[in-house]
C-alpha cells in the first residue's frame, strides 16, 4: 500500500487529464487488486482456523518434571516417550485418551493411568505431592 501512496504523491494537486487520468486509473486498479489479494490471504487464514475448530482443535501436553514420561494414546500399545521440558501438540479429533506411567522414572514400577483429554486444553505432567512416593506424577490441566 505504501507504493500506491508514493505514486499518488507525484501527481500535481490540480485536476488530472489525459495520460495522468489513465495512470491514476491504473494505480486504482492496482490498489484494488492488491486489496483483493490481501483479502484472499485473510480468508485463507480464517479457513485454516475454522478447519482446526471443525476438526476438533488440538491438545498440548508438556512435561514439567525432571525425567521422561512414558505414554500411549487412544488405546494404542505403541509406547512413546516425552522428555523433560518437551511439549507436544496433538490433533484432538473429538477428544483424545492418554495413558501415562504414573510412576515415571521408577525402575521397578510401570503402571499406566488413563486420562481423557479435552479439545483445546493444555496439560502438564507434574509431580503428584498428594502421594507418599516421590516418583509419582499426575497430569494437570493448565492455562496456556
Amino acid at each position: 500500500m505504501c507504493r500506491s501512496l508514493e505514486i499518488f504523491s507525484v501527481f500535481p494537486k490540480h485536476k488530472l487529464s489525459g495520460e495522468n487520468q489513465m495512470s491514476m486509473t491504473a494505480v486504482k486498479a492496482l490498489v484494488n487488486n492488491q486489496n483483493i489479494l490481501e483479502n484472499f490471504g485473510l480468508v485463507e487464514e480464517i479457513d485454516e482456523q475454522a478447519a482446526e475448530i471443525i476438526s476438533g482443535g488440538s491438545v498440548t501436553i508438556r512435561n514439567r518434571i525432571g525425567r521422561f514420561v512414558l505414554y500411549r494414546l487412544d488405546g494404542s500399545t505403541n509406547t512413546m516417550r516425552l522428555e523433560p521440558g518437551q511439549e507436544i501438540n496433538l490433533p484432538a479429533d473429538g477428544g483424545r485418551r492418554i495413558e501415562f506411567d504414573m510412576y515415571a522414572g521408577s525402575p521397578n514400577l510401570l503402571i499406566y493411568r488413563p486420562y481423557t483429554l479435552s479439545n483445546g486444553q493444555t496439560y502438564e505432567f507434574q509431580s503428584n505431592s498428594d502421594t507418599a512416593r516421590p516418583d509419582d506424577i499426575d497430569m494437570y490441566p493448565v492455562n496456556s
